[in-house]
């Protein structure tokens, strides 16, 4: 991994999704292949494969304290373009550090994540009103989770961590984004650990070419995606919890 220490001239950039994202990391270690955050590279100047960098923004914090002064107050996303619990997160810690600020000034927030270093962080969580976390949630398939999220934890990490946010008083959710091959059963394990269900699918085409290597064009069909998103929207409905299809 090939790690570099960068200042950045602002922190809280506006967002199609919410508000603010938040993103205190260029780059991630998780290196998911499908990773629509690839573009970055464009940007970076970096020439090492994606996922084998991380640029940390050192100076995030000191951003952060003065942005929330003079920026209106809105809803952050955490984060648009990296997963702000990858592992070097636990060196840095600024994604923790960030959420205390966001606290002390009433800032609500959506944290999307792959890791289960989020419960660190749930006792500053619980001071935030509005506060949601959300995991990406593939597959219940482990083999087929580390072809396609070599660097991330483990899903059933990732389904213990919702049942602790939730059962601690956090509105969760789930995006099961992209959907791929081993979604069956993920509706009777989901249950009781979310308050809402995200699904969609692949959109960018980075991941051909490892769906093409382990021989999973199938699933890469619309008719896969419209077939299988359908019968998850409703049995998560008929469960009682709330579902949207993004596509």
């Amino acid at each position: 991994m090939v790690i570099r220490e960068i200042t950045a001239k602002a922190i809280l950039s506006k967002s199609r999704i919410h508000d603010w994202t938040l993103n205190a990391y260029v780059g991630c270690g998780h290196n998911c292949a499908y990773c629509y955050a690839r573009f970055m590279k464009r940007f970076t100047g970096h020439l090492e494969p994606w996922g084998s960098f991380v640029d940390v923004k050192v100076n995030a914090v000191d951003l952060l304290w003065r942005e929330v002064e003079r920026k209106r107050k809105g809803t952050v996303w955490i984060s648009g373009v990296c997963d702000a619990y990858q592992p070097l997160e636990r060196e840095y810690n600024l994604t923790g550090r960030c959420l205390a600020i966001l606290a002390d000034h009433g800032w609500p927030v959506s944290v999307q994540t792959k890791s289960p270093l989020v419960l660190r962080d749930l006792n500053i969580l619980r001071r935030m009103p509005g506060a949601r976390v959300g995991f990406t949630v593939t597959t219940l398939d482990e083999k087929i989770r580390e072809i396609f999220e070599p660097g991330a934890p483990p899903i059933s990490q990732r389904l213990d961590a919702l049942k602790v946010l939730h059962d601690a008083g956090i509105r969760t959710f789930a995006m099961l984004a992209p959907l791929l091959p081993g979604v069956d059963g993920l509706v009777e394990r989901l249950t009781g650990m979310v308050d809402e269900i995200l699904i969609d699918r692949d959109n960018y085409g980075h991941a051909d070419r490892i769906y093409r290597k382990y021989g999973l064009e199938w699933a890469r069909d619309g008719h896969f995606y419209r077939e299988k998103g359908e019968q998850l929207r409703a049995a998560f409905l008929r469960a009682g919890i709330p579902c949207r299809m993004l596509y």
